[in-house]
């Protein structure tokens, strides 16, 4: 685990007076408000987000020490992240998407398919992208394609659809 996990990004300007439109990644979109200051990845900027208004594609955002468009649009790209401590706890069935990366990923006989490089959610459910001796594998985040995960044992178990053929 580490001490920051992503929360969203900004993908541009909104209007003239230095609003931004951000991206949440949050469960809940308005969240992203709610963690305390967040920081650019590098740990070289931090801005405390007042949210605006909800507007196409996000949520429109006043960022701190931003005041101009030409501002906003430079910042077009930069992903947003908050101190851990600062974000709910989770279920024993939950887990953040970061805690997963990098994870070892066995399927049930013990035979190593790889490690997850991404997970992605596509609305229709979250996929883990592993990358191992095979190639990329893309495996549906299900209770059925991945029966176990133990974080202390950075190791999960897979079952992928259409593996016991």
């Amino acid at each position: 685990m580490t001490d920051k996990t992503c929360v969203g990004a900004i993908a541009g300007a909104f209007g003239v007076r230095g609003e931004v439109r951000l991206k949440s990644f949050c469960t809940t979109a308005e969240d992203i408000a709610t963690y305390g200051t967040l920081t650019t990845e590098d740990g070289t900027r931090r801005f405390a987000v007042t949210l605006t208004r909800p507007v196409n594609g996000g949520l429109g955002a006043r960022l701190s020490g931003v005041e101009t468009k030409e501002q906003a649009d430079a910042l077009k790209g930069v992903t947003l992240w908050a101190d851990r401590a600062a974000l709910p706890a989770l279920g024993d069935d939950e887990f953040y998407h970061a805690d997963l990366i990098g994870l070892e990923v066995a399927d049930p006989g013990g035979a190593v398919l790889g490690r997850v490089r991404a997970v992605y959610d596509h609305g229709a459910g979250d996929i883990l992208e592993v990358a191992g001796p095979a190639g990329v594998l893309l495996i549906p985040f299900t209770r059925a394609a991945v029966p176990t995960i133990d974080l202390a044992a950075g190791r999960i178990v897979a079952d992928p659809p259409g593996s016991d053929e």
